[in-house]
């Protein structure tokens, strides 16, 4: 009978102590709804860091969580790291162009993204996301490599690579860098 009692205090102890804990002067667990939110001035896109290499010291690896509205749309981008989605909840489109032309991203494949849907985007391929369904929005996990991340952004398909405009640090990162750092290409 005592042990039953002592196991949820334990067990919520314990669980107070691991969200005292601070790795970086940040707790090691967090509640995501408290995290900061933001849309950078991107109307439809709600934007979470969950772990980053400027906030948290993660040398390897960045976690975000974004949702996009009906509608919403990535631009059109590439970026010299490999990407990983996880599609939480709704539905849409990945455009992708396969680092197969030399002058320009190309003519993109389409793939119907949805629930459970998880895809990747090689290194400097060219992508967009968009939240194609009217209905509901598209909320999705996403990990990227070698952070922080440059970003080159194409105003279409077939803007040349030389033309694309780098966006470093990108606009999550840009409160940690003051710097300018010249285009890998």
């Amino acid at each position: 009978m005592i042990v039953r009692l002592l196991v949820p205090f334990l067990l919520l102890s314990l669980m107070a102590k691991a969200s005292q804990a601070l790795i970086h002067e940040v707790p090691l667990v967090r509640n995501i709804t408290e995290l900061p939110q933001d849309n950078y001035g991107r109307p439809g896109l709600s934007h979470i860091t969950v772990a980053s290499s400027a906030l948290h010291g993660m040398k390897e690896i960045e976690v975000w969580l974004q949702t996009f509205a009906p509608g919403t749309r990535t631009p059109i981008h590439r970026h010299s790291c490999e990407e990983v989605f996880v599609v939480i909840k709704g539905s849409g489109t990945l455009y992708l162009a396969s680092n197969a032309h030399p002058q320009y991203p190309g003519k993109p494949q389409e793939f119907p993204i949805f629930t459970n849907s998880t895809f990747h985007i090689p290194v400097n391929d060219a992508h967009q996301v968009w939240n194609t369904n009217e209905q509901e929005d598209l909320q999705m996990l996403v990990i990227v490599s070698r952070p922080p991340v440059k970003v080159f952004i194409y105003e279409d398909w077939f803007m040349p690579h030389t033309a694309a405009k780098m966006k470093f640090p990108y606009y999550w990162d840009e409160q940690f860098f003051q710097s300018t750092v010249k285009d890998e290409l």
